[in-house]
C-alpha cells in the first residue's frame, strides 16, 4: 500500500479526484508493494488501479493513458526500506569491521529491489516465491547476483544458510523469464575455487546472455577476523593460476563471460585485458575493468602541457606499480610537473586490505607526515571518500587532512581524463 501525500497539477490523479490520505491498494488486482510497482504501471498505456479512499471506501478504476501521460501521485513513503541478509557468509567483509564506526557500515544490506535500481549485489537467500513472481511481472532487470558457486551445498555451507540452494532455481527461473543478471563469485581459497570454479562458470554460461557476465572477486580480509572461518591469503602464483583458468574457461566458451577482478592482475604482476574484453563495464563497480577503463580515458585526454608543481599521489599498495606509470607517461606530456606516488599501507584494516577504496583518512595522513617530501598538492581519488561527501571512512574530512599535513588536497573524479587534468594543473 503506499499511502497519497499530494496529486500533481493536471495530473491523471488529480482528474480522477485522488487526494491526500488515499491509499493506493492494487494495480490490475496485484497487491502495492512499494515505489516499483506504481513506476512500472505508470509507464502503462492501459491498467486498474485499486485505491481505498480517506472515508473507508474501496473502488477500482480503469486507466487509459497515452505513453507521455503520468497518474502523477506523490506519496509519504516510496516503501523501500532495506532488506537485511540473512547469511553468516565465511568471508563476510561487515563481520570484520573494527567497532565504532558509523551505524551503516554495520548494515548487511540484500535487497532485490536495490539491486535493481542501484546495481547493488544480493544473495537472492531472502525473498520468496511471491518476490520471485513480482520480480519477473515488473521484469526488475538487470539484477546483480552473489552466487558465490552454483553447488548448493557448498552454497549452503559457505553462506551458513540451509536455504542458500534455493538461489540457483530462482537464477534459472529468472534466465527463463528474460532478467539479466550479471553475477559475482566471492572467491575464497580453497572452497569455491578451482575445479568448483569450473562448475559454476560453466552452470552460469548455460545460461548465457541472460547471466550477462560472472565476475570473479577475491575475498577482502581485514586483521578483525579473530573467530572467524579461516581463508588463506591469495598471492602471486595463486593469482596467475586464477587469470590463467579463466582465459582457458572464456576460450571454451567463445566469450569473454568471466571477467577477473583488477586486483588478481596486481597481485600477479600482469597488465590486465585490454578494453574491449569488458564490453560495456557491468562489473565495474565491482572492481573489474576499472584499470581498462582508466587506461583509455588516460589516452584519449593526454595532451602537452605545462605545470610546474609537485604532486604526491595517494593509491593503495595493490595499484602502486600501475600509477607510477601513469604518472610518469604524464610527466612526460606535462612540461615541468614533479608526481610522486605514495603507496599507502592500510593499518586501518591491515595491510591484507590493499586496494586504494578502503584507505582512511588518518593511514593517509600519517603515511605522507611519515614520508616527509616537500610537495605543493596532495592528490587523492575520489572513491576513497564516502559518496556525495568529503568524508573519509574513519569519518575525518578532507579539510582535516589537509590541515594535518599542511597542504592543499586535490580530489580526482577517478577516470583517467580527471587524473590527468588534475596532473596538469587544469582542476585546481
Amino acid at each position: 500500500m503506499l499511502k497519497i501525500k499530494a496529486t500533481e497539477r493536471g495530473s491523471i490523479g488529480r482528474e480522477l479526484g485522488l487526494k491526500k490520505g488515499d491509499e493506493l491498494l492494487a494495480f490490475d488486482g496485484h497487491e502495492v508493494v512499494d515505489i516499483l510497482d506504481y513506476l512500472y504501471y505508470d509507464a502503462k498505456d492501459e491498467f486498474t488501479i485499486t485505491v481505498r479512499q480517506t472515508n473507508g471506501d474501496v473502488s477500482d478504476c480503469e486507466i487509459e493513458k497515452d505513453d507521455d501521460e503520468r497518474l502523477g501521485l506523490i506519496f509519504e513513503n516510496d516503501n523501500l526500506a532495506i532488506r537485511t541478509c540473512r547469511n553468516n557468509c565465511i568471508f563476510c567483509f561487515v563481520d570484520q569491521m573494527p567497532p565504532g564506526m558509523r551505524e551503516s557500515l554495520y548494515v548487511k544490506d540484500d535487497d532485490y529491489r536495490q539491486s535493481f535500481l542501484c546495481g547493488n549485489f544480493v544473495t537472492l537467500t531472502n525473498i520468496t516465491d511471491e518476490d520471485a513472481e513480482r520480480i519477473i511481472r515488473l521484469h526488475l532487470s538487470p539484477l546483480y547476483v552473489s552466487v558465490h558457486t552454483m553447488n548448493g551445498e557448498l552454497r549452503k555451507s559457505m553462506m551458513k544458510n540451509r536455504f542458500a540452494d534455493k538461489t540457483i532455481g530462482y537464477i534459472k527461473r529468472f534466465a527463463e523469464a528474460g532478467i539479466i543478471m550479471n553475477t559475482q563469485i566471492v572467491q575464497a581459497r580453497g572452497y569455491n575455487d578451482g575445479k568448483e570454479l569450473e562448475y559454476s562458470a560453466r552452470e552460469l554460461f548455460k545460461l548465457y546472455p541472460n547471466v550477462q557476465t560472472m565476475a570473479v572477486v577475491p575475498v577482502g580480509m581485514t586483521k578483525y577476523r579473530e573467530g572467524l572461518t579461516e581463508i588463506e591469503d591469495i598471492d602471486k602464483d595463486y593469482c596467475i593460476g586464477v587469470i590463467e583458468q579463466i582465459r582457458a574457461l572464456n576460450k571454451e566458451f567463445g566469450v569473454n563471460f568471466i571477467q577477473p577482478a583488477d586486483e588478481f592482475y596486481f597481485r600477479a604482476g600482469l597488465p590486465v585485458e585490454d578494453y574491449a574484453f569488458y564490453g560495456s563495464f557491468p562489473q565495474i563497480e565491482n572492481g573489474v575493468g576499472t584499470t581498462a577503463k582508466f587506461l583509455k580515458e588516460f589516452g584519449d585526454e593526454a595532451h602537452l602541457a605545462e605545470n610546474d608543481k609537485k604532486m604526491l599521489l595517494i593509491v593503495g599498495t595493490s595499484a602502486c606499480a600501475f600509477i607510477e606509470k601513469m604518472a610518469k607517461v604524464a610527466c612526460s606530456y606535462i612540461k615541468g610537473l614533479k608526481a610522486e606516488v605514495l603507496g599507502v599501507e592500510n593499518k586501518f584494516f591491515g595491510a591484507s586490505v590493499n586496494c586504494t577504496g578502503l584507505l582512511t583518512g588518518g593511514d593517509i595522513a600519517d603515511a605522507v607526515l611519515a614520508h616527509g617530501v616537500d610537495f605543493d598538492y596532495l592528490v587523492i581519488p575520489r572513491h576513497v571518500l564516502r559518496e556525495g561527501t568529503e568524508v573519509f571512512l574513519d569519518d575525518v574530512t578532507v579539510s582535516w587532512l589537509s590541515e594535518r599535513i599542511g597542504a592543499k588536497v586535490l580530489v580526482t573524479d577517478g577516470t583517467g581524463e580527471g587524473f590527468f587534468k588534475t596532473l596538469a594543473g587544469e582542476n585546481v
